[in-house]
This record gives C-alpha cells, structure tokens and sequence, in this order.
C-alpha cells in the first residue's frame, strides 16, 4: 500500500512537472528571428504640477510592467496590482496600437501612444538604451544609471515643463 502512494505520488508530481513547463510563455522572437529582449518590473513616472498653465497637483502613473522588442517595433503592458493586464500597447513601423478597458484605439505612431497614454512624451529610444545600460543623451533629460546593476533606473526630464521624473525598477 506504501509502496502504491509512493508511486502515485511520483508520478502526479511528474505529470505536474510536466505541464508547468509547457506552461512557460516563449519568449518573443525578432523579424529576423533572435530572441528580442524582454524586461519586467515596475515603472512610474511623476509630472511635477505646472502652476504655469493652472496645473495645481503633481500627476503620477506606476504599474509593473513588461516591454519587448525595440524602438521601432514591440509591444508593451502594463499589468493591475492583482495581475491582471491594464493596457496593452503594440507598435511597429507603420503604427500604434493601445489596447485597453474593452478598447482599440490607432495611433500614427509610437510617441503619440505614449503621450496619450503617460500623459507626456518619453524618449523611447532612450529608454530602451538606457535599460541596456547605455547612457544615451536626450535633450531636457538627465538619466541616472549609476544603481542599474541593482535593477534601478531614474530619469528626470527638466524642459519643457511640466517636470516628468520616470523612474523603473526591473525585476531580476
């Protein structure tokens, strides 16, 4: 009877095994056919209140999230606290798309998705350099990599205004 439950056992824990690795999401695949990259973790960035133009209270967005493929074309989603996705952004080069609350919205391109759905601009091509590790210069912006061994990567953009500090904690 031991003997029966050990090998039940085994084999349950065998079948479980099995099943959770074909449960792992691939990893997405470039045009050419590489392994693009693909982060995860969390970004917020927070728009400084602009009394300039009447704006009284500083504006914040955070969310984990997971960004894939490159400048020119990818996707990006943003996940709720419970796991599920909030909004899904897809982008290649002849188009923007965002995906959110039941909705479709097309964009002409990838800098007009993102100020529409972050509420200003942000250098896209900055920010996939600069969660490579690389310091690229963008006007306005002043980026701080110096904890990007430990996941962390801070950026703060001074002109135009309103003040936008982006701020991204990747997951191992």
């Amino acid at each position: 009877m031991k003997n029966r439950r050990a090998v039940l056992t085994l084999g349950a824990l065998t079948a479980i095994s099995l099943i959770a690795g074909c449960a792992i999401k691939p990893r997405a695949r470039a045009p050419n056919d590489l392994e693009s990259k693909v982060w995860h973790g969390r970004l917020s960035l927070r728009m400084l209140a602009d009394t300039s133009v009447g704006q009284k209270q500083d504006q914040s967005f955070g969310a984990a999230f997971e960004l894939q493929g490159s400048p020119s074309q990818g996707e990006l989603q943003f996940f709720t606290p419970l796991g599920s996705t909030a909004a899904a952004l897809h982008w290649s080069p002849t188009g923007a798309v965002l995906r959110a609350r039941g909705e479709t919205r097309d964009f002409n391109n990838l800098a007009q998705l993102i100020t529409a759905v972050l509420g200003t601009d942000v250098p896209v091509t900055a920010l996939f350099a600069w969660l490579d590790g690389q310091a690229l210069m963008v006007d306005g912006w002043e980026v701080d990599l110096s904890d990007r061994g430990q996941g962390k990567i801070q950026a703060r953009r001074s002109i135009p205004a309103p003040v936008a500090e982006l701020r991204v904690l990747l997951d191992d």
